[in-house]
């Protein structure tokens, strides 16, 4: 990938918005952001499901049975929408997106939404998705509004809990994340193929985005990542929103650290410190030499958590 969204990029950029710089004039960029024109580049599974990254996210796109329709995970930003269905379709070898599945709601799994709901594809979500895209949603860490999108262009299949279906001779689970990244993710697993699509609340690049405004909080990314550990396998290939393909290891890794980092935060909240005074407890400390700048994740963490906690009287 030529040009990867980049969620250090994205840390440091916030951080540097009060100067005056804001996330769209940047050359890397993470969720929620938009990103400079850069191949669609395919790196093929097997010989039916393949994952397109430099759409402003990465995508899955599975071939049919029928050798004509395929299924789309994640459709990228809308300006990137048109490249990325014509890859998808030129590396499955297929002439139409039958269905595509939106993990969560944010601009860069949801821009295919209005090209491919206008052609009658079948778009999937959890209903809290299909209710935030109905919607104009201020997102203040980038200080900007998304949506609503267009009737045409909100799912039109939705699930509540988890589900199972069957597309291209793969069993496909549907698996809720409650309150994780945000309320309505979802993940992907291709049973067969032993491929995962875990959406935003696995990061490959970065510390990820708790989005607090839609009811995403540490926590939940905690229990999200139980949840895709026991999921998996140590055969597993691990489809992150964003960055290079992950392991079982890299999620176990993951939740062990996030779950220190949520004690840390819980009681440093019944202490009753500042989102500030906590940034300057450096509770991420021996985690960013890897992971890079923390303050903006800090900060997402601990407003995650005043709607579940409050401080001790």
């Amino acid at each position: 990938m030529a040009l990867r969204s980049n969620r250090r990029g994205f840390l440091q950029a916030a951080l540097g918005a009060g100067a005056g710089l804001t996330l769209s004039q940047l050359a890397a960029r993470p969720a929620l952001s938009h990103v400079l024109p850069s191949p669609i580049l395919a790196n093929h599974l097997n010989d039916h499901l393949v994952v397109l990254t430099g759409a402003g996210a990465n995508s899955v796109a599975l071939r049919g049975s029928d050798g004509a329709s395929a299924l789309l995970v994640d459709g990228g930003l809308s300006e990137r929408s048109k490249d990325l269905i014509k890859a998808a379709l030129r590396e499955t070898g297929t002439r139409r997106i039958q269905t595509v599945v939106n993990t969560h709601w944010h601009p860069e799994q949801t821009g295919s939404n209005e090209r491919l709901g206008k052609e009658g594809a079948t778009i999937v979500a959890h209903e809290n998705t299909r209710l935030w895209l109905g919607y104009e949603q201020e997102v203040p860490w980038e200080n900007r509004t998304y949506g609503p999108l267009s009737p045409k262009a909100r799912p039109n299949e939705t699930l509540y809990d988890s589900e199972k279906t069957t597309f291209g001779g793969e069993q496909i689970d549907y698996g809720y994340l409650l309150q994780a990244h945000t309320d309505g993710d979802i993940y992907v697993f291709f049973r067969e193929s032993n491929v995962l699509a875990a959406g935003g609340v696995v990061s490959g690049e970065g510390w990820p985005v708790i989005d607090w405004k839609t009811g995403g909080w540490i926590g939940g990314l905690v229990e999200g990542l139980k949840t895709l550990a026991k999921v998996t396998d140590s055969h597993t290939r691990i489809v992150p929103a964003n960055g290079p393909l992950l392991t079982h290891d890299d999620l176990v890794s993951q939740r062990d650290m996030y779950a220190t980092i949520f004690d840390r935060l819980q009681k440093l909240l019944r202490m009753g410190l500042s989102p500030d005074e906590v940034v300057a407890e450096h509770v991420t400390k021996e985690f960013d030499e890897k992971w890079g700048e923390p303050t903006q994740f800090v900060m997402m963490a601990f407003k995650s958590l005043w709607g579940h906690f409050a401080p001790d009287a």
